[in-house]
């Protein structure tokens, strides 16, 4: 069970939303070399920031961002041991400070199957990483914040809604709302916004091995399926999550707090 958390110190060169120079974003999750992790870092990151990166394999990430001009470094961590979990955020704030921004990023799929005949491992790994892998990245990086800081947990559409056979990934997105709005009220005296983003459907890897297992199950192109779920018709480019994901790390959101983005093009609706 492994994931990654990347925290870039960074100037954020956006007109829109941008975050000041020399803040410090601490993220996690397990693809930044593809999809909507990269996105964010190749938005941001300019020759005087940045990046810590905990994750399993990503050197050829680590190699782009270095030649984008960025400092990058980088941990691998088991998202859902408190030890690492602790580690990787104590030498983040060791090398930069305290926090000004938490992406709660990593995230595993599981099995499509019927509740039935659903393998309780794999249940139980869903929840190891989706929920208790977010719920310590909050016990042991509040702490490590500035007051007047900025947290994002990326949950999916699936927070919202439900289909049949993703029982573990339904109900651990679902979770993350609950402990979103925990963790909004515990933090609001020191001004700390808890948000959840609800991303769907993304043109990225992680969606292509759904989409084909989903393919199998469906009995056709779970792609072209859930495109037409979705009012605009299309998956998301990973920049358009990237965006969302830059509005609410800047000053710009400072009075959002509690509350669910959805980012799905209207699949929710």
């Amino acid at each position: 069970m492994l994931g990654s958390h990347y925290a870039p110190r960074t100037p954020l060169r956006r007109e829109a939303a941008s975050v000041n120079e020399g803040e410090a974003l601490l993220a996690f999750g397990g693809r930044l070399a593809d999809g909507a992790e990269r996105a964010v870092a190749t938005l941001n990151l300019s020759p005087t920031g940045d990046l810590v990166e905990a994750a399993a394999n990503l050197f050829s990430a680590l190699r782009a961002l270095d030649a984008s001009g960025a400092r990058v470094d980088h941990a691998a961590a088991d998202v859902s041991d408190g030890a690492q979990t602790r580690a990787y955020i104590e030498q983040a704030r060791a090398r930069w400070g305290a926090i000004d921004f938490l992406f709660c990023n990593a995230g595993i799929s599981g099995a499509i199957t019927p509740i039935t005949e659903y393998p309780e491992d794999v249940f139980d790994a869903v929840w190891s990483v989706n929920v208790r892998g977010v719920f310590l990245a909050l016990k042991h990086g509040l702490p490590a914040l500035r007051d007047g800081a900025s947290v994002l947990i990326n949950a999916s559409v699936v927070a919202v809604t439900a289909d049949p056979g993703i029982c573990a990934y339904a109900t651990s997105k679902h979770a993350l709302l609950g402990l979103m709005r925990v963790a909004a009220k515990e933090v609001a005296w020191r001004n700390i916004r808890v948000n959840v983003i609800a991303p769907g459907p993304i043109a990225n890897s992680f969606q292509d091995d759904i989409e084909r297992r989903l393919s199998g199950v469906v009995g056709r192109d779970a792609t072209q399926m859930l495109d037409g779920m979705i009012p605009l018709g299309r998956h998301a480019q990973p920049r358009e999550i990237a965006e969302t994901v830059l509005f609410l790390a800047s000053p710009r959101s400072s009075f959002s707090t509690g509350s669910v983005f959805m980012v799905d093009g209207g699949m929710h609706v």
